[in-house]
């Protein structure tokens, strides 16, 4: 097997610091040892049991740890690693990010000592419920209510496409404390899995191993503590959480990608057809020119908008936007390459291309779709050239 590339930092070293460097090297190293080489899932209940194995893993190697440390960067170079080794573990570590970063950002002390440090540590799974059957793209729709009832809040509705799913101890859950006001009535609140009123519907399975599910919220009970922030801010600090570890799925989609080149490059330089080997063939040395130009393009991106944000700023709309966008579309059309190279070897379920090629489609699709991104993007273009008041809004 061909162990997984190294997070290219050279090309990327404008972004980053020595420490960085450091962290690629160390987080490939673990990436190949423990990850690379374990078997695939032969169905959702071990993909179940095999990612709270991954979650103990990556805590036991201080993996999770930039995720407490709201270090963009580092949580790109980890989340590259382990998706070229493996793409579960990048989906494991994706999870942790999703579930502790809301809490860091708003939640309580207490929120953080009983959930967000335990996940950081791998020792609590958590989950980011905001997708609903008709709220997806459109997530300011959503109707999942939680009442004030005395002390308490008490949720109703249906939460669908959820990663961890039925899997996790914890639930970020975001739910309408006034379904009059849109988004600007929206709540996030932390629930564990073990309120009353909470319940796993069914898993929905994915073509790749990830733990997805459908989990429902029947008259559930949460202290009123439990809200993060304050009332009406809960679709603010879905966003806020979106666009801070937006640019970290680019960097996954990097990872995959790579992976898929480094195999391609492999097989066509062994593979003879034709009276030579096709490393030779000028189509694909076509495929292979510009499957690097768009990886080396795509971690631009990705390091670019994780140096904005670890530099400070605000909000990095833009620059996350771009790099989710171009990396895992790019990443799309590398790994097509990479299986039509292989050719039939490609297709096969214990080749790693066939495996990345389900693996990568729905990476253009969570944490917002290409399409959305574009939207984005294109709005903070405009708003741009209304003036900085416009684009700060």
């Amino acid at each position: 097997m061909t162990l997984p590339a190294i997070p290219d930092t050279h090309a990327v070293r404008a972004f980053l610091e020595p420490r960085h460097v450091e962290l690629a090297k160390r987080a490939a190293d673990i990436a190949a040892t423990r990850f690379a080489s374990l078997p695939e899932p032969a169905n959702d209940d071990a993909a179940r049991v095999q990612a709270r194995q991954m979650m103990t893993t990556l805590g036991d190697a201080g993996l999770l740890e930039p995720i407490a440390a709201l270090d963009a960067r580092s949580c790109c170079i980890v989340r590259e690693a382990l998706a070229a080794a493996s793409p579960l573990a990048d989906a494991v570590f994706a999870l942790q990010a999703l579930g502790a970063t809301p809490l860091f950002l708003a939640g309580h002390a207490e929120h953080i000592e009983r959930w967000a440090k335990p996940a950081t540590k791998g020792l609590a799974m958590g989950a980011f419920a905001m997708t609903e059957p008709e709220a997806g793209s459109d997530a300011a729709s959503l109707s999942t209510t939680a009442r004030r009832d005395g002390g308490d809040y008490i949720l109703s509705g249906t939460k669908t496409l959820i990663s961890n799913g039925g899997l996790a101890d914890f639930y970020i859950v975001f739910a309408s404390t006034d379904l009059s006001k849109g988004a600007k009535g929206v709540g996030a609140f932390v629930v564990p899995a073990t309120a009353p009123g909470f319940r796993f519907v069914r898993p929905l399975v994915m073509a790749a191993p990830h733990p997805l599910g459908e989990i429902e919220f029947v008259d559930c009970r949460v202290p009123a503590s439990a809200l993060l922030g304050r009332e009406g801010e809960g679709f603010k600090l879905g966003l806020a959480t979106l666009d801070r570890l937006r640019a970290t799925v680019g960097a996954a989609a990097c990872g995959m990608a790579a992976r898929a080149l480094e195999e391609a490059m492999r097989h066509a330089a062994q593979r003879k057809q034709f009276g030579k080997p096709l490393a030779e063939q000028q189509l694909i040395q076509d495929k292979v020119a510009r499957a690097a130009i768009e990886l080396h393009a795509a971690r631009l991106l990705v390091y670019r908008a994780a140096w904005e944000k670890d530099g400070g700023a605000e909000r990095v709309t833009l620059e996350s936007g771009m790099a989710k966008a171009y990396a895992t579309e790019a990443a799309q059309r590398i790994i097509d390459d990479a299986v039509q190279i292989l050719g039939g070897r490609g297709v096969l379920a214990e080749s790693p291309v066939d495996r990345l090629y389900r693996s990568v489609r729905s990476l253009r699709i969570y944490e917002g779709t290409t399409e959305i991104q574009h939207l984005l993007i294109a709005g903070q273009l405009f708003a741009a050239r209304r003036g900085p008041a416009a684009s700060s809004n």
